[in-house]
């Protein structure tokens, strides 16, 4: 009898563990066939390209595996972790051997959230959610390309050296709590972890070693029926020399907005991304001008039909560069057109197909993906610029 009782125990107390907690596998496969073209061109009419036809990997979605889970504290609290790792499909090499995709754990409760780990950075959120095509695929929109994002160009422009564009590590974020009449926001503090001496003078001369990795950032936003709206800033530290005083910051601001009319839901973007050093002399890693600076806007419009979804959006980026260099064609600047069909066999499951082109003025060299620009050709005078990217994604994704 007693085995019996602490036996019925036991499943009883497994019952409320079972019930109070709860633990979600879930992931994306996304495999796309992509094809890619980059032309260059120069001042005597001569042209050249280079392409590359590949099975690409999240054309559509972010192929990724996860764990999640949530455990009821009782009282309207909470805690909760999140661990997603990226996935490969192509050739299966990338796996659950690291979660740099998000690696999280929360405390929750009517206060909201406080979140600790590697998880997106608020400046980045208005990239992807007012984006019809998001971070994934050729459709990409050029506010992320210049940033550093899905593009092997964007060399010129010193965003690229910027880690903490996408998802910041070491972070502590908090989030406003649901129920607040439409307003959502967040912040998010991320630590460079780097060493601290006293006296200053101790530090040892090394560059990047006293400030770099440090993210600081905010994103506040309304949604209410069809219409959603949200401004974010964030500044990350790229670059430092102690000895010499000198921090090179890279700070973004960003304002996007949509709205769903039903037929058709319209969406925009204006995004400020700025290289702040403290003296422009001192260029951050990756960069060729000091203090650079690039305008983007996005416009966006999905229209569903039926079991799919039509995509179409207009980007465009501008770079201001440093003024002490005479720009005799005006500042480089690239806009983007792209167009896809999004077919939905099930809830998991959808076929999707994107084009894309982009076209670039003044020597920018923002590309869709695939090979870079041919800069010249042996035997033939005169050096090459680039001039266009285009680039297309027949892919399918299934969501468990």
């Amino acid at each position: 009898m007693k085995r019996t009782l602490v036996a019925l125990a036991a499943i009883s107390a497994a019952s409320v563990a079972t019930a109070q907690s709860s633990v979600t596998l879930f992931g994306v496969v996304d495999a796309a066939f992509s094809s890619y073209k980059s032309k260059s061109s120069n001042v005597l009419g001569n042209s050249a390209t280079a392409s590359r036809t590949v099975l690409s990997n999240s054309g559509y979605n972010a192929s990724r595996l996860g764990f999640r889970g949530t455990e009821d504290l009782g009282g309207g609290l909470a805690a909760s972790f999140w661990l997603e790792a990226p996935v490969t499909a192509d050739d299966g090499q990338t796996g659950v051997s690291t979660f740099s995709r998000r690696s999280t754990v929360s405390y929750l409760g009517g206060f909201g959230e406080i979140r600790l780990g590697r998880d997106y950075t608020p400046s980045f959120w208005n990239d992807i959610v007012f984006d019809p095509f998001g971070p994934n695929g050729v459709g990409t929109n050029l506010i992320s390309t210049a940033n550093g994002f899905s593009s092997s160009g964007a060399i010129n422009s010193g965003f690229s050296a910027n880690a903490n564009y996408v998802r910041a590590s070491n972070s502590i974020g908090y989030f406003l709590p649901p129920g607040l009449g439409g307003v959502y926001g967040q912040i998010m503090y991320a630590l460079h972890e780097k060493d601290k001496f006293v006296p200053g003078n101790a530090t040892p001369n090394v560059p990047n070693s006293s400030r770099t990795g440090r993210y600081v950032g905010g994103r506040i936003g309304y949604a209410s029926g069809p219409l959603d709206v949200a401004a974010a800033y964030g500044s990350s530290t790229i670059a430092d020399a102690f000895h010499a005083g000198l921090t090179a910051n890279l700070n973004t601001f960003n304002i996007g907005a949509s709205y769903d009319f039903g037929p058709v839901k319209l969406s925009g973007e204006y995004s400020k991304a700025k290289v702040d050093s403290d003296t422009d002399g001192v260029l951050p890693a990756g960069a060729s001008n000091s203090n650079p600076s690039a305008e983007g806007w996005l416009l966006a419009a999905t229209v569903p039909v039926g079991a799919g979804l039509i995509r179409m959006a207009y980007s465009a980026v501008k770079l201001a560069t440093n003024r002490a260099v005479p720009q005799i064609n005006g500042d480089p600047k690239a806009d983007k057109l792209a167009v896809g069909y999004v077919y939905n066999l099930s809830k998991r499951t959808a076929l999707y197909a994107t084009v894309a082109r982009v076209d670039n003025k003044n020597g920018y060299d923002l590309l869709l993906g695939g090979p870079n620009y041919v800069s010249k050709v042996i035997g033939v005078p005169g050096a090459y610029k680039p001039k266009s990217s285009t680039g297309y994604d027949f892919g399918i994704r299934h969501a468990f």
